[in-house]
């Protein structure tokens, strides 16, 4: 799976790296990165609910 976050969208409001510090990380400098954009299929279950409770959908899953 792929990890893909729409930078336009992403308000950086770190929902996601609650979720999964291990994939999300917001910085001092207030942007959201991905430290592994392909996390293995053991995280599907943190992606996916990371993809739900984003406030303004930046992020989905390619498989």
């Amino acid at each position: 799976m792929k990890i893909v976050v729409d930078y336009d969208l992403c308000e950086s409001n770190a929902i996601c790296m609650q979720i999964a510090p291990e994939v999300f990380e917001v910085r001092d400098d207030d942007f959201l990165y991905v430290l592994n954009e392909n996390p293995g299929d053991e995280l599907r279950e943190k992606m996916e609910e990371s993809v739900q409770r984003c406030p303004k959908q930046a992020i989905s899953i390619e498989d």
